[in-house]
């Protein structure tokens, strides 16, 4: 065994990995005790089954940890059609669970293809991006990395399954990262707004209020530069307004109707409690009981009396909120911002970009599935079900947030100083 390697292991990051597993084992625990001891490795139940899935983890570790850090960029490619295949063959094979197409099954045991492809899309936008001629200016570099990206996420989407391929856009961030005009999260962030405001208003309402502003600012520019061209502008403006229409379209034929009930729920246009709000004002509830200290391990209420439902995958924080009280939310809050903050900095030391890219890749998903999984128990954002990584419980997501992270690990550890 290369002891030389295990020396440049980063082991802070290792230690938070094993911490937010163990939390993750001990809150998923907590759920579905009920007065009787269970055993952490009978596969009859979901704690069971997460343990296992654990130990599967531990066991691939130090093979990847060992493999030859270049067989990631040459099979990036491979790898990659592998997973298209996949989430093909998810229309044909997949099994249906709460009205998406998302799963194999293989004698009980699910696995989800989609998790994995976020490793596999990372891999190719890495290699296509550490290309010696490669860059983001460049109009062919551009449409291979958003091809890379969207083929996976069109695919996700008719399952379908439109919160798992939202997370791909938080790869707009390596996007910018590496060069790629900053006007395309301008644009990102104000075709969300005007998404949300045309629901809020009407898409007359909204298209007048994006005309006036647009105006004022095309104003402003001109007096400040003779070389603005006008022509651009109007056609922001019209392509502003033409989003704009379409959004009915979008929302009504596109959403299913629960994808739209939640929408409608967080936007606080309807309220319904008992009924499709149900799980939000649960998850409320059970972290607001928590207070500071938390009502302490196993001693959560609405826990134990299974007030919200999913409350082990992607409700899980309300657990935490209960049980271990602000402290508790507060210090995971804090390790996973140490945990994504430690993988950015040392990936601006890599200068191979190949690593680099990836690590960014790694750090960006990660930051959405933890921000948007947190912001849903708080009724910050729609549900739109993806797990909080490595603690909910999923055989699927710990899989493949592991393999993710031990291959951080091998590009980390090689990395050429």
């Amino acid at each position: 065994m290369n002891n030389q390697l295990l020396l440049r292991v980063d082991w802070w990051a290792v230690l938070c990995y094993f911490i937010l597993v163990t939390f993750g084992l001990v809150n998923i625990y907590s759920n579905i005790y009920n007065g009787v001891t269970l055993s952490p490795f009978d596969f009859s139940n979901i704690i069971g089954k997460q343990v296992w899935f654990f130990i599967i983890c531990l066991i691939i570790w130090i093979p990847v940890l060992y493999i030859n850090s270049a067989l990631f960029e040459h099979l990036a490619f491979i790898l990659y059609s592998i997973m298209i295949i996949l989430l093909l063959g998810l229309f044909v094979f997949g099994i249906t669970i709460s009205g998406a197409t998302s799963w194999y099954d293989f004698g009980g045991i699910r696995l989800q293809p989609s998790e994995f492809s976020k490793i596999a899309v990372s891999l190719l936008i890495a290699f296509i991006l550490s290309g010696i001629d490669a860059h983001l200016n460049k109009r062919q570099t551009f449409l291979k990395f958003w091809i890379i990206i969207l083929l996976p996420a069109l695919l996700i989407i008719a399952q379908p399954d439109p919160g798992s391929a939202l997370v791909f856009m938080s790869l707009i961030f390596v996007f910018i990262r590496e060069g790629g005009s900053f006007y395309v999260l301008i644009l990102s962030v104000a075709s969300l707004f005007i998404f949300i405001l045309t629901i809020l208003l009407n898409p007359i309402n909204t298209s007048i209020g994006i005309a006036l502003v647009l105006i004022l600012i095309i104003y402003y520019v001109r007096r400040q530069s003779k070389k603005n061209r006008l022509w651009s502008n109007f056609l922001i403006l019209f392509g502003c307004i033409g989003f704009s229409f379409s959004v009915n379209f979008i929302f009504n034929e596109v959403f299913e109707q629960h994808h739209r009930d939640r929408i409608n729920l967080t936007l606080g246009l309807i309220e319904d409690v008992k009924g499709i709000g149900y799980n939000v004002n649960q998850s409320k509830i059970a972290i607001g009981s928590g207070a500071f200290n938390g009502k302490g391990f196993l001693n959560g209420s609405q826990t134990k009396g299974g007030f919200v439902p999913e409350q082990h995958t992607d409700f899980i924080f309300s657990t935490i909120g209960e049980e271990w009280g602000f402290v508790g939310s507060f210090g995971l809050v804090l390790l996973y911002t140490f945990f994504i903050s430690r993988i950015i900095i040392r990936a601006e030391k890599h200068t191979h970009s190949f690593p680099r890219i990836f690590s960014y890749c790694f750090a960006s998903i990660l930051f959405v599935h933890f921000a948007v999984n947190i912001g849903m128990t708080i009724g910050l954002f729609p549900i739109i079900g993806i797990p909080l990584p490595f603690i909910s419980y999923g055989g699927s997501s710990l899989l493949a947030f592991s393999l993710f992270f031990f291959i951080y690990l091998n590009l980390d550890a090689n990395r050429l100083s």
